[in-house]
């Protein structure tokens, strides 16, 4: 079909932008000197706008509403694709060059100013900015063709289509009862956990090794991919056969680096596992970010934090790291890794009280986003909600209200991670009617469950909605009983109650 051989023509175009746009992203939050940052950021925003340039233009424009009008004529992949991008073309059409280039260097700024107002422990060194994004965000969306009727329930669709605040109200609501009850469980619980070699200090060159041992040993491909360090860890495609890791090591807190590594690591096995065809029909970036964090959040929680997986990394833990926990012994780093405190860092959080943190931020982005609380208050809000949930005093800005990278450039996204949780604890019942997933943890022979989500959570991912992806899976619908029944098995085994 001529049209569709023109499409794609542009969208090769628009995709070397991307791996452009990507590989500058990349260093402008990984490597790019402090006072390059807005030089680079300006760089940025200019490619980015010369990007929205084509694929708004009236040619690309009418090349999808009239590919859209013969979709039945395209095959299921092409269809997928036009599909797609008739919804973005209805969100975009009304959005000029002029106010695209306009949010981009908000956003930019925004990510500049929150790196020093963190550094600074000053909230309201990134207040402007803050007020910029979240006004920005309800520009875009009043010139959306299809906006729905609720703000924030737009913003929530572009992370997670299909699973808006009605959903999410009611999810969050016995999410919340539920975690609340199992905290009390281990509160009251009398056994003690050993936790005092936690802080002990670790060279970060030892951390480096290490992290890339747990890379390779879950199924990373460093042929494909790179490891480096950045404030706030993340996953970067930049394109295929370049999925990039972020981590940042804390030389007294080395969990925190083997954990965001495990996490970072499950996307990015997420993004090398992709079909060839996906890339091939350009909707290879079409995996949502609930789909995104069950993985990242089934490799660093479900695995990396199992008795299994302890088992299995211990021997090359204690040959790497025996002059620093030469005393500790198996059983005591499973507990030590699955501690339940209470606590103020979200990427930190246990498995228990990490919903907590995510339930905050739903509620907290609620309240912006509706006016309900002003910018300049936030602070006093968030230090609120910690106290009342989580029962912990926040010290400073720092380590409260901007601990989060997100928000210098979207709303929406945190409900994403809790919506995961739910995803892969579905999901993990339905792998264990298929093979020990836990005996082949134990045994090292984690491509067993490499090769089960391949077929099963990989496969599909960008072909189909969330709803209809997991019940292809599973033949369920998203809850959180399941994940509160994993964590309850979890918990009175290793708190004993």
């Amino acid at each position: 079909m001529e049209k569709l051989d023109e499409l794609y023509k542009k969208l090769n175009i628009m995709r070397k932008y991307s791996h452009a746009l990507g590989i500058m992203s990349f260093d402008f939050e990984t490597i790019a000197p402090e006072n390059a940052r807005e030089n680079e950021s300006e760089t940025m925003d200019y490619f980015a706008n010369e990007l929205f340039k084509i694929s708004n233009s009236d040619e690309m424009k009418e090349l999808i509403v009239d590919l859209y009008a013969e979709k039945d004529k395209l095959s299921a992949l092409d269809a997928i694709l036009v599909d797609n991008l008739y919804e973005n073309y209805l969100k975009t059409k009304n959005i000029t060059p002029e106010f695209d280039l306009e949010r981009n260097k908000v956003y930019s700024k925004a990510y500049i100013d929150w790196l020093s107002a963190k550094g600074n422990k000053d909230f309201t060194l990134f207040k402007d900015s803050l007020q910029a994004v979240i006004d920005t965000q309800k520009k875009e969306i009043s010139l959306r063709e299809n906006a729905l009727p609720n703000l924030y329930d737009n913003l929530l669709n572009d992370f997670e289509p299909q699973i808006l605040s009605d959903t999410l109200d009611n999810f969050f609501s016995e999410l919340k009862d539920g975690l609340l009850s199992i905290l009390g469980k281990i509160q009251a619980s009398d056994h003690a956990i050993r936790g005092d070699f936690l802080t002990r200090y670790v060279p970060i060159h030892k951390q480096e090794k290490f992290s890339k041992y747990l890379l390779n040993l879950n199924g990373y491909d460093f042929k494909r991919g790179a490891l480096t360090t950045t404030e706030h860890p993340f996953t970067s495609d930049i394109a295929k056969n370049d999925a990039r890791v972020t981590t940042h090591y804390y030389e007294n807190l080395f969990v925190s680096n083997i954990y965001s590594v495990i996490h970072e690591g499950g996307h990015a096995i997420f993004m090398q596992n992709e079909p060839d065809e996906d890339y091939e029909h350009f909707i290879n970036d079409s995996i949502t970010n609930g789909m995104h964090e069950s993985v990242s959040r089934f490799y660093e929680n479900v695995i990396g934090r199992s008795k299994e997986y302890i088992h299995l990394i211990y021997p090359e833990f204690i040959k790497q790291f025996g002059d620093e926990f030469g005393d500790v012994s198996e059983k005591e780093l499973y507990e030590a890794v699955n501690i339940v405190k209470p606590s103020l860092i979200r990427t930190e959080a246990d498995e228990v009280t990490y919903g907590l943190h995510i339930i905050i931020r739903y509620e907290m982005e609620k309240l912006m986003l509706s006016g309900k609380i002003k910018v300049e208050d936030a602070p006093k809000t968030w230090n609120k909600l910690y106290k009342e949930y989580l029962g912990v005093d926040v010290p400073d800005d720092s380590v409260g209200i901007l601990q989060d990278v997100h928000w210098t450039g979207a709303f929406g996204y945190f409900p994403s991670y809790a919506i995961g949780n739910a995803y892969n604890a579905i999901y993990t019942k339905k792998m264990a009617e298929s093979f020990d997933y836990k005996k082949a943890i134990s045994d090292g022979n984690i491509s067993l469950i490499s090769d089960w989500l391949k077929e099963n959570v990989f496969k599909n991912a960008n072909r189909k909605k969330p709803k209809d992806w997991l019940y292809s899976i599973t033949g369920e619908t998203l809850s959180p009983k399941p994940f509160l029944e994993y964590l309850n098995n979890k918990y009175a085994e290793i708190y004993k109650f």
